[in-house]
Formats: C-alpha cells, structure tokens, sequence
C-alpha cells in the first residue's frame, strides 16, 4: 500500500458513491459538531463583554442567551421547511440565486465562504485554547499547535465523509455527554443548596466594576458576541445529499437533534455561571481559564473528571472545524457550476470529495490563524456576520419559493410566515452584530464580502468570454490546411533533438533548426550538422531542414529566440508555426528543478505572447 493510499485510502470508483453516503448517527459530527461546541465558547463570548460590570454581568447572560435561544428556535423551523423543499441540498447561495436574482447569490455565497473559512478557524484555536486552560504551559506555541490540528483535520477529510463521521462520532459523544453530565450535576448541586452552591475548589476572583450600569450599547455587543453560538446551523441544509435515502428526512431529523441539543448546552452552561457566580475571564490575564474550564472545575474540582472533560473540549473543538471541510467543498462547487469560481473547484479526487475545495479551506484558515496568533477573542470579531446574512438572505429566498408554489403546495401560506418570521429575525441580527462588531473587526468581513463578489463577477465574465470565443459549434474548417512551419531550438545534438526532427520530419517539409550562439561560446552545430543530420536525410532523399544560427551578445538565449519565432509569424500570414520542445521528463519530482528552466521559460513566453498560429509542442524524453 502506498503512503497516499495510507493517509488518505483508496481511491473510490463513482459507483461506489452510494455507500459513502451517511445516516443521522454521523450526520451529526459531521454537520453538527460546530454548532454543538459553540456552546463551548458563545455564552464566554457574551460574558467576556461584562467584564466591566464586575460580578454583577453574571446575572445578564440567562436573559442575553435566552433571547439568542429563541432566534435559534426560529431559524431552526425556517431550515427543517428549506430542507424540505431543496432535498438535493437547499443552501443560502441555491436558495438566494433560485429566488432572489443572481446578486443576492453571490451576496450569499461570500458570506458563507467567509463563513466556513472563520468557522475552522474559531474551531481549532478554540480546541487549542482548551488544552492551553488544562496545560497553560503550552501558550507560546499556540499557533504552531493550530497549524498541526488544521493539517490533521485536513487529511482526515481528505478520505471521505463516510471515514470522517466514523472518526468523529467517538469525540462528539464525549464533549456532549461530559457537558452534560456536568449541567447535570450541578444542577443537583444547585437545588441541594437551595440555589447557591459553593464551588468544589477556590475561584478566581472578578474584577472590580468599571460600569454602574447595562447600557443598550453594551448589551447589543455582548448578544452579537454570543450569537457565535448560531453559527454552523446551515450546514445540514447544505449537505443533503450526503444523506442516504430518505434524504430530507435524515437531514432534518439530524438537525433536530443538533438544534436540541445545543439548546439544553446553551442553557445549562449560562444558568450554571449564573448560581455558581462565575464571571469571564480576560485572556491576557496571567493563569487564565475558560469560562467552561471554571464551570467544570466549580462543579467537579481540578480532579480527573476536570482533565477529561477539558481534553474532550479540545477533540471536539478542533474538530468541529469538520463543519466548514464537509460544507466549504460542496459551496464552491455549486458556485463554480454557474462559472463564478475556477472549475477545478468541480472536480473530484481521489475518495469522490471535491478536493479543490479542502485545499483552499486549508490555506485561507491557516492565513488567518497565523494573522490573528491563533486567538479566539480576535477571530471572533469576524465571527457570526456571514452566517447572519446568509440565514437573512436563505430565508427571504425561501419566502418567494414559497409565494411561487402558490396554492399547489398545501399550507404555504403557513410556510411564508415562518421564513419570514426567520428572515425578520436574523436581519436584523445582522443589522446589531455588524454595528456593534464593526469597529472591533467587522469592518474587515464587510470589507471582504464585496471584494470576493467583484472577483466571482470577473470569473464570471471570464468564462462567458471564453465561452463565447470557443464554444460555439461550427462545420469543420478544412481552408489553409497548409503544412506548417516547424521551428526547433537546438543546443546541441543528442539523442532529444534527434527524436524532435524525426517527429519534425514527419509534419512538414519546412524545417528550420534554430542554434543561439551566445557570447559566452556554446558549441554549435555546424561540426556535426552535416555528417549527423544532412547526410542521413539525404539518403532517404526527404526535405533538408535548414540551420539556423543565431548569435546574442548579452548571454540570453531565449531573448532572439523569441524574437526569431514571432519574425517567422510576422512574414508568413498565411501559415501556422509549430514549435517543438525537447524536453526531459524525470523520475523523481526534486530533479524537476535541474533541468528545464529555458524550456518552461520559453513555453510560457510563447503562450503569452504568441498568437493562434504559434503552435506549441512538447518533445518528451523519459529518463
């Protein structure tokens, strides 16, 4: 077995797709898992913003994750309906596009990548920030231990979805079951002490109060910072076709469980800091702990349980990055069926995955972990408004699907209401997350969303001109069918140039064998030309190609070269020009870099500067 088949398992034939598609038990890693562990760090992200109102902020955040709980509960009803009516996969960027013009798609569709591209990157250094609570030695090497779980998840995903839900099924189950057993517990703790519990170990102390008062400002920063809790829910209506039949039904009994879940977390955590008096923490501060760290060890003291539950914080933060690796691929690759991205982003490797897609993912959120060191409060300033307007523009869309169906589809009047309801909601979440983050960040994602729409415009347009151009059927041409002309360049005489006259020979009686003389005095042709070249032509009385010789006095060989080349074009009009490129082709990809530099140097000249009838082909020698 090679190593590639090792890291990222054998290659799959297409027909073997069905048995890579996936039930509820794995839709919920691989879907879900980003917005489970977002109650890992939402509700610490509201409270972080309290800090100035010493311990008296605790008593916000119930009400302040509440309301984020009710505009879960409503965006999680507009999803199960958009599930329903796109069981091929009904994303924002679809469900825009369909319904609301080809700008709104686009709109949507780089918010979402912008999105998918945050969502890995909050992930793994959240994960990161987990182990650094357990094991705070670990801080200065933050980004470095970010960039190896990036790499890790990158490989995982490489080898498909159905190998990556069974990976992640084992860490999901653990970071939901000890949360929960933790809730559970202190709970318990609660209602036995009557509702004031006392810690199992001693707790850092708040800061003193810098604020008197909650003002409006304040708590719209802190509800928009929590709102990070909300992002991922997309993901399931985006994979739908990941599902095995019934599809709809799957995905939306798998977003079911997800929704109710991270409701119970949501709340559980933000009541649990409530009784236990526990406030955040800032991060700079010396021997900082997460909120979730603190509730844990407030619940169960610094003991094993605390160990366990924080590595499994960690497994499953780092891996809900999964989120935007299952989503991200399937996203570009509808945009660039409608000629918005590079077509690469449609094809598929080696495991039936949309490999294009990790790739890019990969390399954007290892650019912003190394930009923003790896750290959570930076990030997630950026956090939250791509997926707020993408849910606003889905759930807009779905309203005019709705409206279209008409009295053919039962009940739609009930379907309008509901996704208006949910675009309602989360518009004007956008409005408050993007107002009270943007001097913090959201500048630079508000930036980005039209910056990455004017680049799909110009694909766009690329593409339609290319199209334009060339694919549009006509008869076959057959005027001009002249030989061409053949153009060699020629160092010397070995047993690569001789394969390219023989080819050379073959296509045309026009030859000519071009020599560049330099002013450092390569060898030329003319000792061996007659003896090795003419001679045998000769005998076989074929067409005698003719040399060439050109002399450069600065050293450059490719300059008149060139220059020769598109002489040649200029003074026959009428005639194609074939250019032949010996060329070396090595076992081993370092050697790659010894030899053929003047050959690529020449090809890509040729390809920017020629016109159609310059004709470039390439003569391989296999070592």
């Amino acid at each position: 077995m090679s190593l590639a088949d090792s890291l990222f398992g054998r290659p799959l034939a297409t027909s073997e797709e069905r048995a890579e598609h996936i039930g509820v038990s794995a839709g919920i890693p691989i879907f879900g898992l980003d917005a489970l562990t977002s109650a890992a760090y939402g509700p610490e992200t509201a409270l972080s913003l309290l800090i100035p109102l010493g311990l008296m902020g605790v008593h916000y955040i119930v009400p302040i994750i509440s309301a984020i709980i009710l505009l879960l509960g409503i965006v999680f009803f507009s999803y199960r309906q958009t599930i329903a009516a796109y069981p091929g996969g009904g994303g924002s960027y679809t469900v825009a596009t369909e319904n609301l013009g080809t700008g709104a798609g686009l709109l949507a569709a780089a918010a979402l990548m912008i999105d998918y591209i945050l969502t890995a990157a909050v992930g793994v250094s959240a994960g990161i920030e987990a182990v650094v609570s357990d094991q705070p030695w670990l801080l200065p090497h933050t980004v470095m231990l970010c960039l190896i779980v990036l790499a890790v998840l990158a490989i995982v995903n490489m080898r498909g979805v159905k190998d990556t839900g069974a990976a992640f099924i084992i860490p999901t189950f653990l970071f939901v079951g000890t949360l929960l057993v933790t809730i559970a517990i202190g709970a318990l703790h609660v209602f036995k002490s009557g509702g004031h519990p006392v810690a199992a170990t001693e707790m850092p102390h708040a800061l003193p109060a810098t604020v008197g008062f909650l003002s409006l400002w304040l708590l719209m920063k802190a509800f928009s910072n929590g709102c990070a809790a909300m992002t991922g829910v997309e993901a399931v209506s985006n994979g739908v076709m990941a599902f095995r039949d019934p599809r709809a039904k799957n995905a939306q009994r798998t977003l079911s469980v997800i929704i109710g879940i991270l409701i119970v977390l949501l709340f559980g955590i933000s009541w649990l800091a409530k009784k236990y008096g526990i406030m955040a923490m800032e991060q700079d501060m010396p021997g900082y702990q997460s909120l979730l760290s603190l509730i844990v060890m407030a619940v169960f003291g610094r003991g094993w349980f605390f160990h366990f539950t924080m590595w499994s914080v960690f497994l499953a933060l780092c891996l809900s990055a999964n989120t935007a690796f299952a989503d991200f691929p399937r996203l570009t690759r509808a945009i660039a069926l409608n000629d918005f991205l590079p077509h690469v982003f449609v094809l598929r490797g080696r495991r039936l995955l949309f490999s294009y897609g990790i790739y890019a993912l990969t390399f954007m959120t290892a650019v912003l972990l190394i930009a923003f060191r790896g750290r959570v409060d930076q990030l997630i300033s950026l956090y939250a408004i791509g997926a707020f307007l993408a849910f606003t523009l889905s759930q807009a869309g779905m309203v005019i699907h709705w409206k279209k169906q008409g009295k053919a589809h039962k009940g739609h009047h009930w379907h309008m209401f509901v996704n208006g309801t949910g675009a309602i909601a989360t518009g004007i979440t956008t409005i408050i997350v993007l107002v009270a983050k943007f001097t913090s960040g959201a500048w630079i994602t508000a930036l980005l969303v039209p910056t990455l729409i004017v680049l799909m415009m110009v694909i766009k347009k690329h593409y339609r001109r290319v199209n334009g151009e060339v694919v549009e059927m006509y008869p076959l041409n057959l005027t001009n069918m002249q030989q061409p002309l053949v153009v060699i360049p020629m160092a010397r005489w070995d047993r690569m140039t001789e394969k390219a006259l023989r080819y050379a020979l073959l296509l045309s009686n026009e030859i000519k064998v071009v020599n560049v003389i330099g002013a450092d005095g390569e060898e030329t042709l003319d000792n061996v030309w007659e003896a090795n070249v003419l001679k045998p032509i000769r005998d076989q009385g074929l067409h005698e190609p003719e040399l060439i010789t050109l002399h450069s006095n600065i050293r450059l060989i490719i300059n008149p070269l060139m220059d020769y080349i598109l002489e040649l074009e200029q003074q026959n009009p009428d005639r194609k020009i074939t250019v032949l490129l010996p060329e070396l082709v090595v076992r081993h990809w370092w050697e790659y870099f010894l030899h053929n530099q003047r050959v690529q140097m020449l090809k890509l000249l040729l390809l920017l500067k020629g016109k159609q009838r310059i004709i470039v082909v390439n003569i391989p020698w296999y070592l």
